[in-house]
């Protein structure tokens, strides 16, 4: 079996360059090209996982089919790849000194002094092999979180130094940094660039490849200068400008020959075919619409719009499915209140209520959820949102007065939603949510989710704690609010519907975190469809 090839892709200059969809677009390239490639993510923070972050710190939780609760990268990593990824994809620091930890208190080193080298850095070099040693991936690319130079990455790259010695010609380091443009000269400058080599240097760790992320072409010269200061063949340096969509980067990284130069120095087999139809065909559609939709986001985080990663971007996926351009309205739930929710809801298509945790913006979201089914307007509430929805429903349709969430008001007389059975008495807040993939049977074969799906069982990703109180189902029936997906195993309400309305559809699930490329989430597409105004 031949050997498993590793791809490290650090960052420099300043963050938030676009690592993540670098490595995406080399790993759909490589994959185009007949290899098979996975992608994980290593993050230098302390925490164990993003799952106790507030999204302002960090964006979406992004979470896996094994119930993992990991980086938004991994959505950019599944979207672009259309393959799933799992606990392996994602390490962070606190994992891996928990994990150190945890043996040290075994015993496992034999009384030894326990040490960043070599205890730490065999720790990351283990989780990075993983992957590669299932033997079902013939390149491994990883992405280190953080900029060059920062404290907290120095154990990940000593990491990378050691595994390019062991490895030699099966690993490869490609660096991404900013060449800037001074407007006041009309200068690209590489000064940065060159910094952050010789600081990634100073490590031991030579970069293969320079990708540059610029505004403008670089030229020539520029080029050879890049190269020759920072030890790199001029082949090896690329251009990443900016583009329209992030989904034109892997055309853009095709142009500038990055697969072929990777595939060159690890000494792998250069398949000529290289099959992008079906992502032109994306493009296409995504470009060339034919009408628009206004669909309005109401959360609590919309000042960041990487709170809602993965809705964004199911919605550009439903939308090119559709030839249509969605508009991302994006409406904050803590500013909505009676006196301009017309104003602000009137003019949208659509509406989805997002997900979240807490009472914060709560008002808001439940008076969307009001308008919405009181105005015939496409809704989907997600997570939250569905909760949003029966809670609304409870209180002004069947009249249970002050009805809401146990996660809200602990004492309201009318628990609609309520606290899972098997999660009261936890008190430890990390990875303890209903997490990952789980059977949902649809129960109605006419409702909205059955034609969307167009089959009866489907798998969804959740992370939440709090679900729809059974002992109110047969009220909210009898009102008009139909269950129409089950969980099979222990019949919890996944996903309800209200037949008289034009399309209203809340689950307690996320189908964003399932929405690809080549595989856009049926739940969006039909949202979309039904939101499209009326010729």
């Amino acid at each position: 079996m031949p050997e498993t090839r590793y791809i490290f892709v650090t960052g420099g200059v300043t963050s938030s360059l676009g690592k993540g969809i670098l490595a995406s677009s080399l790993a759909k390239l490589l994959q185009s090209r007949g290899y098979n490639v996975t992608i994980q993510k290593l993050d230098p923070y302390i925490n164990v996982d993003p799952g106790t972050l507030n999204p302002y710190e960090h964006g979406e939780c992004f979470v896996t089919e094994d119930g993992a609760e990991t980086d938004l990268d991994l959505g950019h990593y599944e979207r672009f790849l259309n393959t799933a990824t799992s606990q392996a994809n994602n390490v962070t620091t606190g994992r891996i000194y928990q994990s150190v930890i945890d043996k040290e208190r075994r015993g496992d080193y034999l009384g030894k002094t326990v040490q960043i080298i070599p205890h730490i850095t065999d720790e990351i070099k283990r989780r990075i092999k993983i992957l590669g040693s299932k033997g079902k991936y013939d390149i491994v690319i990883t992405e280190i979180g953080g900029t060059v130079g920062d404290i907290e990455s120095l154990p990940y790259i000593e990491a990378v130094r050691q595994l390019k010695w062991e490895l030699g010609s099966r690993a490869m380091v490609i660096h991404l940094t900013l060449v800037p443009y001074l407007s006041a000269t009309g200068e690209l400058k590489t000064k940065p660039t060159q910094h952050s080599v010789k600081m990634l240097l100073e490590t031991g760790v030579q970069p293969d490849i320079l990708v540059l992320r610029t505004e403008h072409d670089i030229e020539l010269s520029v080029r050879q200068k890049v190269a020759l200061f920072c030890n790199v063949g001029l082949e090896s340096v690329i251009q990443s400008v900016n583009v329209p969509t992030i989904y034109d980067v892997p055309l853009k990284m095709l142009e500038e020959k990055l697969d072929i130069t990777v595939l060159n120095k690890l000494g792998l087999t250069i398949n000529e075919e290289i099959d992008l139809s079906a992502w032109n065909d994306f493009l296409a559609r995504h470009k060339n619409p034919t009408q628009t939709v206004e669909i309005g986001l109401v959360g609590k985080y919309v000042e960041l719009h990487d709170a809602y990663k993965s809705i964004a971007e199911a919605l550009v996926h439903a939308g090119a499915e559709n030839r249509c351009k969605v508009n991302i309205n994006w409406i904050h739930s803590e500013e909505l209140n009676a006196e301009n929710i017309d104003e602000q809801l009137k003019p949208m298509n659509g509406i989805i209520i997002a997900p979240g945790f807490g009472h914060r913006g709560m008002k808001g979201k439940i008076l969307a959820a009001q308008y919405a089914r009181e105005n015939n307007i496409t809704f989907l509430g997600i997570c939250l949102g569905m909760q949003v929805a029966v809670i609304e429903f409870a209180r002004n349709v069947i009249n249970l007065e002050n009805a809401d969430s146990s996660e809200m008001n602990p004492k309201t007389p009318h628990p609609v939603i309520d606290l899972m059975e098997q999660q009261k008495g936890i008190t430890n807040y990390g990875g303890t949510m209903r997490l990952g993939a789980y059977e949902c049977r649809i129960i109605d074969e006419n409702s909205n989710v059955s034609k969307a799906y167009n089959k009866l069982t489907v798998h969804e990703r959740h992370r939440h704690r709090y679900e729809f109180n059974e002992t109110y189902r047969q009220q909210y029936i009898d009102a008009g609010m139909i269950p129409t997906g089950i969980n099979p195993e222990t019949d919890l309400v996944e996903i309800v519907e209200i037949p008289e309305h034009k399309w209203f559809v809340g689950v307690q699930f996320h189908p964003e975190y399932r929405s690809t490329v080549l595989n856009p989430h049926p739940l969006f597409i039909d949202f979309i469809k039904n939101s499209l105004p009326e010729k």
